[in-house]
C-alpha cells in the first residue's frame, strides 16, 4: 500500500508492507505529522479480511474521508483522507499517483550505494535499519521518561502505554502485588496475590473491569514459569487449548512476560490485540523484554523515593513534634524557674507555721500578716478583713480555712455587693419552693451548704441595713428559717467577712450596725496595699506573668529591668487585681519581647496620682531639677532593690554602677534604713564569728 501525503504545500510518497500504519504527532507512530491539529495518536490505518480500514483514535479535530468525518471505514483506492490540514491519498495498487497542478513535489535524491533508498528514488520504510534506528529512538526516548516519573501511579500507566506503542498493541494489562510498588516482599507470588494495576487501550484511556478483560491463565503460566510466552494466533494455539478465557475473549495477538524486580518475579506485563493475529514478532518480544528491565528498574527507584518521602515526612513530622515538645519544656522550665525564684525569695523571710504557698510575697508587711494569722487560724472566733480592692483578701480567708481544722468541710464564698437584697437572702437562707416568683425548686443556702465548715462574705459593708438585721440573728442563735418554710435549721459556721470600706468609720455614721459590727470584728486583719510593699511587685509580676502565658498557652517573655522598674514605680490603685490584667495583658501583646512600649500608658508613665501631683508642682517651679534627678534616682534605685530581693551587689549591677557608689545613694536619700539581704547575710555572718 501506497500513501501520498501532502503537508504545507509538500508532497511525499510513502510505501508500506505493514499490515497497521499509526498516524500522529508522536515519534512512536508510523506517520509523523506535525501539524498542530493532528492527535498525538490521531488514526491507524490496517489491513483485515474485508479490506483496508481507516479508524479514528479519539482525536481532538477528527479524522475525514473524502469530505466527511468518520470514526471507522473501509477504503477503496483513490480515497483522500484528511488529517488536521494533511490530505493523505490512498493508492492499494502499484500505480503511483499523479501530482495536481496545486501540488509540489519533492527533488527526488537517489543513492545507489543507500539500501534504505528504493528505485523510484523516495526513502521506504521496510528497511530494517532504519527500523532499528527507530526503534532504539523511541525506546531511548521511553527510557528516559520512565527515568524522569518517581511517582508510582503515573510511572506504571507510562509503563503500559509505552508497551502498547512499541509493538503495535490494541490493550495492556500491568499486574503486580499491591505490597510489591512499595516495600521489600518476601515469599512465592501466586496469582491470586496479583491484582491488575493498570489496564489501557491503544487510545490511552483506562479499561473498565480490567480482570475479566485479560486471560488471567496466559498470566499464571507467565509467573509459575517466570518466562516470556508469545502467540501468534492464541485462539489456535496448542498450548492454551484448555483456557477457556482464550477462548471467551477471541484472544488472537498475545505477549505476555515476567516482571522481575531485585531477582524476583513480582508481576507480569501482557499486551494483546484481538483484531489481528501475527501482530506480534520474536523481536518484538525481545524489545519488550528489554523495556521490562528498564520499567523494573524504575519502579524500584519509583519505591525508593516513596520510601524516601515516607520517611521524610515522618522525620518532618518527629521534628515538628520535637519543636512542640522544646517549646512546651522551655514554658514549663521558664516557669519553674520563677516559681523557684519566688519559692528562694519567700524562704529567705520567715513566712510562719502554716502554708501560705497561694500568697506570692516577701515584704515585711505581708510577714507581719502571716504572723498574725498564725494566731487567728488556731481560733474557731469570726475573722474581719480589712482592704483595698484586689489585695487578695479571698487568699487570705481561704488560708485561714484551709490551715484550720475546719480545711476538711465546705468553704463557700458570697459577694455582698453583688446581689440585691431579695436574691442576697435567698443565697444565704435558701428558700422552699413556690416561696416567691421564679421559685421553681426548693433551694439550699449558703449557710446550710457550708455547715461544719466556713462561710466567707465579701464586701459586707455593702450590705443593706435589713440584711445586717437577719445576719445578726443566725450569728446571735446560731440557726434561721428559709423563705417560706417553718422549719428553723441549725448551723455551724465560722464567719469569715471582709470589706474595703471603713466599718468602724461607717458604725459611727450609723451606716452600718454596731451590734453586727462588733460581731463580726473579733479578729481583724489588715492587707496593705501593693503600693505600700513594692519589693513584692517583682515577685507577683513574674509569678503572675508565668500563670498568664500557661493559660494562654504562650512562651512567657521575660521582663527586662526598665519594664520592671516602671512597674515598681507605678501606685497599682487596683493592686494585685490590676497588676495581673497587666501581664496577661503583656503576654498578648509582647510575643516578641517585652518593652517599655508595651505596658500601658498609666504604667509606662511611672507616675501615680501622688507623683502626678509633684509632677504639677514641678511644672509650676521649672528651675528646681535637682528635685527631679533626685526624684528619678530614688525610684531608679527603690525598683533595683525590689527586682533584686534586697541584694546590694545584684541591684548596683542592675543600675551599672559599682556597689560603693549604690551604698553612698542609699545614704543620701536615707534608704539604708532597710537593709539588704546581703548586709543581714554579712551581719549574721559576723555575729558567728563572734561567737
Amino acid at each position: 500500500m501506497k500513501l501520498t501525503i501532502v503537508e504545507d504545500g509538500t508532497r511525499s510518497l510513502l510505501e508500506f508492507d505493514s499490515k497497521v500504519i499509526t498516524i500522529g504527532r508522536a515519534v512512536d507512530n508510523e506517520i509523523r505529522l506535525s501539524h498542530t491539529l493532528v492527535s498525538r495518536h490521531h488514526c491507524r490505518i490496517e489491513d483485515g479480511a474485508e479490506g483496508t480500514w481507516l479508524l479514528d483514535l479519539g482525536s481532538s479535530n477528527g479524522t475525514s474521508v473524502n469530505g466527511e468525518r468518520v470514526m471507522r471505514r473501509l477504503l477503496a483506492d483513490g480515497d483522500q483522507v484528511t488529517v488536521g490540514k494533511v490530505r493523505l491519498s490512498v493508492h492499494l495498487d502499484d500505480a503511483p499517483s499523479t501530482p495536481t497542478p496545486d501540488e509540489t513535489q519533492p527533488i527526488p535524491v537517489v543513492n545507489e550505494k543507500d539500501p534504505d533508498f528504493g528505485a523510484e528514488g523516495f526513502m521506504t520504510n521496510n528497511s530494517d535499519m532504519r527500523r532499528e534506528r527507530d526503534n532504539l529512538a523511541v525506546f531511548a526516548r521511553i527510557t528516559a521518561e520512565l527515568a524522569r516519573e518517581t511517582e508510582l501511579v503515573p510511572l506504571l500507566r507510562q509503563i503500559v502505554d509505552s508497551a502498547v506503542a512499541l509493538v503495535g498493541g490494541e490493550r495492556g494489562f500491568l499486574l503486580m502485588t499491591e505490597k510489591a510498588a512499595e516495600t521489600d516482599s518476601d515469599g512465592t507470588v501466586g496469582i491470586n496475590d496479583l491484582s491488575v494495576r493498570i489496564a489501557r487501550s491503544f487510545d490511552r484511556s483506562d479499561i473498565v473491569i480490567p480482570r475479566s478483560r485479560l486471560s488471567m491463565g496466559i498470566a499464571s503460566r507467565v509467573l509459575d514459569q517466570e518466562r516470556a510466552i508469545l502467540a501468534i494466533d492464541a485462539a489456535h494455539d496448542d498450548r492454551f487449548s484448555g483456557m477457556a478465557s482464550v477462548e471467551d475473549l477471541r484472544l488472537r495477538s498475545v505477549m505476555c512476560l515476567p516482571i522481575r524486580i531485585q531477582d524476583r518475579v513480582l508481576g507480569v506485563l501482557y499486551v494483546d490485540n484481538r483484531l489481528q493475529h501475527n501482530v506480534f514478532s520474536e523481536s518484538d518480544l525481545e524489545m519488550v523484554e528489554q523495556f521490562a528491565a528498564q520499567a523494573a528498574v524504575a519502579i524500584l527507584n519509583s519505591r525508593r523515593v516513596a520510601e524516601l518521602r515516607s520517611r521524610n515526612e515522618r522525620l518532618e513530622q518527629s521534628r515538628q513534634q520535637i519543636q512542640v515538645l522544646n517549646e512546651q519544656l522551655g514554658r514549663k522550665v521558664r516557669d519553674r524557674d520563677t516559681e523557684l525564684a519566688v519559692v528562694r525569695a519567700e524562704l529567705g523571710r520567715e513566712r510562719g507555721r502554716y502554708d501560705y504557698t497561694a500568697i506570692v510575697g516577701a515584704s515585711n508587711g505581708l510577714r507581719e500578716v502571716f504572723k498574725q494569722l498564725d494566731k487567728i487560724i488556731e481560733t474557731e472566733l469570726p475573722v474581719f478583713i480589712h482592704g483595698e480592692s484586689g489585695t487578695g483578701k479571698e487568699l487570705i480567708a481561704r488560708a485561714v480555712h484551709f490551715n484550720g481544722e475546719r480545711r476538711e468541710r465546705p468553704f463557700v464564698t458570697e459577694n455582698c455587693a453583688a446581689l440585691p437584697d431579695s436574691l442576697l437572702e435567698s443565697e444565704l437562707f435558701g428558700h422552699a419552693r413556690g416561696a416567691f416568683t421564679g421559685a421553681h425548686r426548693q433551694k439550699q443556702g449558703l449557710f446550710e451548704q457550708a455547715d461544719g465548715g466556713t462561710l466567707f462574705l465579701d464586701e459586707i459593708g455593702d450590705m443593706s441595713s435589713q440584711m445586717q438585721k437577719k445576719l445578726l440573728r443566725v450569728l446571735q442563735e446560731g440557726e434561721f428559717r428559709p423563705l417560706g418554710m417553718d422549719r428553723k435549721v441549725k448551723v455551724n459556721v465560722r464567719l469569715l467577712a471582709a470589706s474595703h470600706r471603713n466599718l468602724e468609720e461607717m458604725v459611727r455614721k450609723g451606716e452600718f450596725r454596731e451590734d453586727l459590727f462588733y460581731r463580726i470584728n473579733v479578729l481583724t486583719v489588715d492587707l496593705p496595699p501593693l503600693r505600700e510593699r513594692r519589693e513584692d511587685i517583682p515577685l507577683l509580676a513574674e509569678h503572675l506573668l508565668a500563670r498568664a502565658a500557661r493559660e494562654a498557652a504562650r512562651p512567657a517573655p521575660m521582663i527586662p529591668h526598665e519594664v520592671m522598674a516602671a512597674l515598681v514605680s507605678h501606685d497599682w490603685p487596683g493592686n494585685v487585681r490590676e497588676l495581673e490584667n497587666e501581664m496577661r495583658r503583656l503576654v498578648v501583646l509582647a510575643q516578641d519581647g517585652l518593652t517599655i512600649d508595651h505596658l500601658s500608658p498609666a504604667v509606662r508613665e511611672r507616675r501615680s496620682a501622688g507623683s502626678a501631683a509633684q509632677a504639677q508642682a514641678m511644672a509650676e517651679n521649672p528651675g528646681d531639677i535637682r528635685a527631679a534627678v533626685a526624684d528619678l534616682e530614688r525610684r531608679s534605685i527603690e525598683a533595683a532593690l525590689a527586682q533584686a530581693a534586697g541584694n546590694k551587689s545584684k541591684a548596683a549591677s542592675l543600675l551599672g554602677i559599682s556597689r560603693f557608689a549604690l551604698q553612698r545613694k542609699l545614704d543620701k536619700y536615707d534608704l539604708g534604713k532597710t537593709r539588704g539581704r546581703e548586709d543581714e547575710d554579712e551581719a549574721q555572718t559576723t555575729v558567728e564569728e563572734t561567737e
